[in-house]
């Protein structure tokens, strides 16, 4: 017997490569490198894959393969007359063996497809639960910020009057001083006044527009004034505001009405309606036709001067 498997490990181990390294980069099995280093022919599949097997294992350790071969050559034909005289029986078993060692192969090999493909297979399933997730929260926040902005819609109508009443509050205080030092002349002279505004008829008019907010003043108005709100067909939000002070808010049904007394001394009314295709208002027991003056918008601001 011939020295290949100890000429084969000795270059092995000149480069410096374990048996799992050279399975690794030939990928032959690690027991039938062994069987080759141990020149235990007979444990590899067939005559075929010896010479296969040593001449991938003698290229990657630096050997010339040829050189090798032919020693297994030489040494096969004086064992050639031993092998034709052993039973058909031996023959079948190294056939059979040879088929299971086939199987065997076939099957680590798509095992270890299977492994090489595993990393990748984990990457994409990552990938897409990462996606997944960043799908669900911008479609949670969608969801929050529509409902936000069907409250703030509303509360945007509150907030503007307030803001309005809140910058008139230091005018109202400054009248209601000024209106203390009135002395009692002047009071009586504008008691005869209010007396002839009454006779006379009040008459309500458009004073100026700016969008969705309109002025208008009435004449000879009445010394106390009513208001009434009523909604018909739908649901509507309506705040009333004497001289920058909310007098009262709310969202009235289909068919529901708030009437509201002015308080003596008023000099404006300010009027937010939210759907104001669906209100209806009565000053002092008229109809206000408010309407006529821009029928397509919905939100308006009406503002009442009372002369």
């Amino acid at each position: 017997m011939t020295e290949i498997g100890k000429k084969l490990k000795n270059a092995r181990i000149e480069k410096g490569y374990t048996l799992d390294d050279l399975q690794q980069i030939t990928k032959i099995q690690k027991r039938y490198l062994i069987a080759i280093e141990d020149e235990k022919f007979d444990a590899l599949p067939g005559r075929f894959y010896v010479k296969a097997f040593i001449r991938q294992y003698a290229e990657t350790v630096g050997l010339d393969p040829e050189e090798l071969l032919l020693s297994i050559s030489d040494n096969a034909e004086s064992e050639k007359s031993e092998t034709a005289d052993k039973p058909v029986a031996t023959r079948e078993d190294a056939r059979t063996r040879m088929e299971a060692t086939r199987q065997s192969m076939a099957k680590t090999n798509n095992f270890n497809r299977f492994l090489s493909y595993l990393p990748t297979i984990i990457i994409v399933l990552v990938v897409v639960g990462i996606l997944g997730s960043i799908y669900f929260v911008a479609w949670n926040k969608h969801q929050k910020t529509a409902d936000s902005q069907q409250i703030q819609s509303s509360s945007t109508k509150v907030s503007v009057s307030s803001e309005k009443t809140g910058s008139s509050q230091k005018q109202t205080k400054k009248k209601d001083t000024e209106k203390k030092k009135t002395s009692s002349t002047s009071s009586a002279s504008s008691t005869k006044k209010e007396s002839k505004k009454t006779d006379k008829k009040a008459r309500l008019s458009l004073a100026s527009n700016s969008g969705s907010s309109f002025v208008y003043n009435l004449k000879n108005s009445p010394k106390e004034n009513t208001v009434k709100v009523s909604v018909k067909d739908a649901s509507a939000w309506t705040a009333v505001s004497v001289d920058g002070s909310q007098q009262w808010q709310g969202t009235l049904s289909s068919g529901e009405d708030h009437e509201l007394k002015i308080p003596t001394g008023t000099e404006s009314i300010t009027i937010n309606l939210g759907n104001s295709k669906a209100t209806k208002l009565t000053i002092n027991g008229r109809g206000f036709n408010f309407i006529k003056d821009n029928s397509s918008l919905t939100v308006r601001t009406l503002t009442i001067n009372l002369k």
